[in-house]
């Protein structure tokens, strides 16, 4: 049978291979683009997504409510 500290040491030295490599630099440049151009965006966090749509649905409401007392005064003038 395989001796299960063979496999820790395997796993640690590609790890440190890996590390090595231009592929880390790589990621980490990638990454560094990623949250540069998501920091040029105009977003919002889903929190103020989620007030912004709640205040939007009372004003909708709203709406309804005085476009109905708009007809029913224009109605009341005939």
């Amino acid at each position: 049978m395989l001796d299960p500290r063979f496999f820790d040491e395997l796993a640690r030295r590609l790890s440190a291979l890996v590390a090595a490599t231009p592929a880390k630099d790589v990621e980490k440049n990638l990454r560094a683009l990623l949250a540069s151009a998501l920091g040029r965006l105009d977003l919002v966090t889903r929190e103020e997504f989620d007030v912004q749509r709640e205040a939007l649905a009372k004003a909708r409401d709203r709406l309804v409510e005085l476009e109905a007392k708009i007809l029913e005064l224009e109605r009341g003038h005939k």
